[in-house]
């Protein structure tokens, strides 16, 4: 079932030009699968960096604004793209010339392949 994703968006993360890495992890930052280039910022890649996300979401909606869905960050070099699909969520690093836009259509395509991760992540 892993191979089957991992390939999967193996061939998700060619569509896209200047996308260097797509991470699943859990919501404290804990890699379930992992697919980059040798592009990818090995910091980037950490569950220091990764499980921020999660704080993120919680400080937007004490605001009251809500669960945050996506949160997207410029940086000077990448961009970080990160989906919340409680309890799972999706991490895209790209280049900061990446095209932000196909990226954020990737969920269309990742969803369908998140139904068994989901499931196995929530019995744990």
């Amino acid at each position: 079932m892993v191979e089957e994703i991992r390939k999967a968006v193996e061939e998700l993360l060619l569509k896209v030009p200047g996308l260097y890495c797509v991470l699943i992890t859990d919501r404290d930052g804990v890699p379930v699968l992992k697919v980059n280039t040798d592009k990818a910022p090995e910091l980037a890649m950490r569950p220091g960096f990764l499980s921020t996300f999660g704080l993120a979401v919680d400080q937007g909606s004490k605001l009251g604004l809500g669960k945050a869905k996506t949160l997207i960050c410029s940086y000077s070099q990448y961009q970080v793209i990160q989906m919340n699909k409680l309890p799972l969520v999706i991490s895209f690093i790209a280049s900061d010339t990446c095209n932000t836009g196909q990226i954020l259509g990737l969920e269309q395509y990742i969803d369908p392949l998140l139904l068994n991760l989901t499931l196995a992540v929530a019995d744990t």
